[in-house]
């Protein structure tokens, strides 16, 4: 975990207030200016890293099409679950920040109906009613036909992938991103709340009469194009946060008022906590006992992406970022700016993310354990107490931050906060 910037207590300033000139402590104040500032440049740094791992990912499938082995295949999946720690972090920049909304359903989109990218076994396939393109299977089929359109897909490339996201109308119509890659990798997860994950046999990428469930060549032409998409879409994101780049979102962001930068931060960490992470991605899965809800579904990467995004939420409020290669990025803080406002809100607010981190951590640390390892999705089982006492006490934690955070902006002077509840009742 990133280390957290220390801050003065409120009693040190008071005391030195009596040896320094006021200005000297003026000077040394954390301005609402400095603190957006670097909120660029986090997300700058974050992004960075998400399509280093991307590329890296890329590299490997290259490895794996070129020589389809048990090797290869399982370099690209470790390569895939690397690529999850950036970019699940950098989810807190989406709320608040268009640009990154509009964008993430090309690389994030979940849950998806798979066998509208490849074949899938019928008796245990759970999909959107009524949905076409759950069926349409694009690796076996030049021409589907969803939502009374038929489409000519004989040609996988990047550009038509994107395209064929949301066809028919259907969010479940997902062909790109970090998930369509990883159900081509894993293949569906049949053990449903049992232990297991995905596994599709490396033979579904080799050529020849070593092809099994058919469709190879199409198989690996669209693994190919779907990483290489992965890799574009987060080459142009880490422009739009650059320093000294003309006309992108980052010089949109910094010409707005410093209120409406920290309405932005507190807004995408408010939603992610609360409507996001503690609703669609923890409750909605926990309630309905939906493994086709669980977020990282072919992997049994879950507890993972639950994990970096409470860390990513974290990040922002202490102003540090872990970067993939150990070196942290830190600067001018929420966590200090709230201190100089109200130095027992910015402690509870602290208090109450560490907290949160714990009780994610829990999870994580039940889902690695190396005596009876418990998915996320065998902690959603029906009668399942243990693994429904550590989800729930996850969404507690997550909601008393959220409402931290609301009376956080407010002691800064942001007005109607109002984070994204995604329509739950906590």
């Amino acid at each position: 975990m990133p280390a957290i910037m220390l801050r003065r207590p409120l009693a040190g300033i008071v005391a030195l207030s009596a040896l320094m000139p006021f200005a000297a402590i003026a000077d040394d104040a954390v301005t609402a200016d400095a603190v957006v500032h670097h909120y660029a440049d986090l997300a700058h740094a974050n992004y960075a890293d998400a399509l280093n791992a991307a590329e890296v990912l890329n590299e490997r499938i290259d490895e794996l099409l070129a020589n389809p082995t048990a090797e290869t295949l399982n370099a690209a999946k470790q390569a895939w679950l690397q690529s999850r720690i950036p970019y699940q972090q950098s989810e807190v920049f989406r709320f608040g920040n268009a640009v990154v909304d509009d964008w993430e359903g090309q690389l994030n989109a979940w849950p998806l109906d798979e066998g509208m990218i490849d074949y899938v076994e019928g008796d245990d396939y759970q999909h959107e009613l009524g949905n076409e393109g759950a069926t349409a299977n694009i690796i076996a089929n030049e021409r589907i036909t969803v939502g009374g359109e038929t489409l000519d897909v004989s040609d996988i490339t990047p550009e038509q992938l994107a395209d064929l996201n949301e066809i028919g109308g259907s969010e479940a119509n997902v062909a790109s991103g970090y998930h369509a890659i990883e159900f081509l990798l894993w293949g569906q997860d049949l053990h449903g709340f049992e232990a297991g994950n995905g596994e599709r046999p490396v033979s579904d990428f080799q050529t020849g009469d070593d092809c099994t469930h058919g469709h190879c060549d199409r198989r690996r032409t669209y693994l190919d194009a779907v990483s290489d998409l992965l890799v574009d879409d987060l080459e142009w994101m880490v422009a739009q946060w650059a320093p000294e780049t003309e006309g992108n979102y980052r010089q949109e962001l910094l010409a707005e008022s410093d209120q409406e930068g920290l309405r932005r931060m507190l807004f995408g960490m408010g939603s992610l906590s609360l409507g996001e992470l503690a609703g669609e991605r923890m409750k909605v899965a926990l309630e309905a006992n939906s493994y086709e809800d669980e977020h990282d579904c072919f992997s049994d990467n879950t507890h993972n992406s639950h994990y970096y995004n409470g860390q990513g939420i974290q990040n922002i409020y202490t102003g540090t970022y872990q970067r993939l290669d150990g070196s942290v990025v830190e600067g001018p803080s929420l966590e200090d700016l709230l201190a100089q406002e109200n130095g027992e809100l910015a402690d509870t607010l602290s208090e109450q993310m560490e907290a949160t981190m714990a009780r994610l951590d829990a999870i994580k640390q039940a889902a690695e354990a190396e005596s009876s390892p418990m998915a996320f999705d065998m902690m959603i089982a029906p009668g399942n107490e243990q693994g429904s006492e550590l989800i729930n006490e996850a969404i507690l934690t997550l909601v008393a931050q959220t409402g931290s955070l609301e009376k956080a902006a407010g002691e800064l002077g942001v007005t109607s906060l109002q984070p994204d509840d995604a329509g739950h009742q906590f």
